[in-house]
């Protein structure tokens, strides 16, 4: 096992699961853990074969198919989470104790194969061969599905999510996706890094563990395409002029030194908060130690005042969109979007006929009452 220190006192060690998948720990600065890790001892079934991606003629967009998911573990009890550290009785996917662990997913939309043999991923018999050739239309058009889908594991244990974080352990997370950013965006024919956090059973969540995600896609992603022509359409530096128009406006949640949060002007959710660096960066792994120290604590106190909202925690998707990894660095920011389909205490919105099937969307909450609400939120949280 290698040993590494990253920033703010936080330590990697990289070692491998038994079936050869990478296994990345990240002890926190104070961790009371020892150097050592146990071993994974389990035999496991080779690996699945890499899925296959289909173009979709009519909108340009590439779909993956990996029959290997349709069996993940559902809800399992606490003495079966496979996210835990292994027990005589639990055959886990983490062998030891840890702070923060990462590992390869072992049912991958993308992945384990890449463009070109690395370390222990092997070649693509069909990789995609560049942008232009994923933007080509044509019929029947497949390639493979290359890339990385990784779990990243917020604590040992069961349940929580990022939000019932320390600032410490919070803190780690960050300096995780970070590193993971800048390790898988050198993977060959990785176009994109994109880490997220599921929560609740209302999103599809399939695991209660504290746990998040991170997809290294091998094409720049429809939302990012849309947002690239956007960019190319008006200026260059758009991130900077949304950011001016959103600190002027009542929709601003709260303002830090170096990021704020607010409610988009054109939200399309019930509950809907993105959170922007003050300055252009396009990825985690640019982000400086104190954009870092100060996200921690800003991020739990988001999360936080969301969960204020009502009695019980709220389902939500935390997506951090982040620049591709060959075209758009220099206009495309790092920015947060937190999404929630909780419309009220007891209703969600569903994604029926005219915003599912013609992406033709309709607000029932303004974007301005959602700021005050979540303003509001935040208050009782921190009293």
């Amino acid at each position: 096992m290698t040993a590494e220190r990253l920033s703010a006192g936080v330590t990697k060690r990289a070692t491998k699961l038994a079936d050869g998948r990478d296994l990345i720990y990240y002890d926190d600065p104070d961790t009371a853990l020892d150097a050592e890790r146990s071993v994974d001892a389990r035999t496991l079934d080779p690996r699945p074969e890499s899925a296959t991606m289909r173009l979709d003629v009519l909108t340009g967009d590439w779909i993956t198919v990996a029959a290997n998911r349709q069996n993940r573990v559902m809800m399992p009890s606490a003495d079966a989470d496979p996210l835990a550290p292994q027990t005589p009785t639990n055959p886990s996917e983490v062998p030891s104790r840890y702070d923060v662990a990462v590992f390869e997913n072992k049912s991958p939309a993308f992945g384990p194969a890449l463009a070109e043999a690395t370390g222990d991923a092997p070649a693509a018999s069909n990789p995609p061969r560049g942008l232009d050739d994923l933007a080509a239309l044509g019929l029947g058009r497949t390639r493979t599905s290359v890339g990385r889908c990784e779990v990243v594991c917020f604590s040992p244990e069961h349940s929580g999510s990022f939000g019932t974080q320390t600032v410490t352990r919070a803190r780690t997370v960050i300096e995780a996706w970070a590193d993971r950013t800048a390790a898988l965006s050198r993977l060959p024919g990785i176009e994109q890094i994109f880490p997220f956090e599921n929560r609740g059973e209302a999103i599809g969540v399939t695991l209660p563990h504290p746990h998040g995600q991170i997809y290294a896609y091998p094409y720049v992603t429809p939302r990012t395409t849309r947002l690239l022509d956007s960019i190319d359409r008006t200026a260059p530096d758009l991130f900077q002029h949304i950011l001016d128009f959103e600190q002027g406006s009542e929709r601003v949640v709260f303002r830090g030194e170096h990021w704020t949060a607010f409610v988009p002007f054109a939200a399309r959710w019930p509950l809907e908060v993105h959170l922007m660096p003050h300055r252009h960066v396009p990825d985690f792994a640019e982000t400086t130690d104190a954009e870092r120290d100060e996200l921690a604590p800003l991020y739990l106190r988001l999360l936080r005042g969301v969960d204020a909202l009502y009695e019980t925690p709220t389902p939500y998707i935390a997506a951090w969109h982040q620049a591709p990894v060959n075209v758009g660095r220099d206009s495309v920011r790092l920015h947060l979007q937190l999404t929630s389909p909780r419309r009220a205490a007891d209703k969600l919105k569903f994604l029926a006929g005219s915003e599912a099937a013609m992406w033709a969307w309709a607000a029932e909450v303004t974007p301005e009452q959602g700021a005050a609400r979540i303003r509001e939120a935040i208050e009782r949280a921190h009293a």
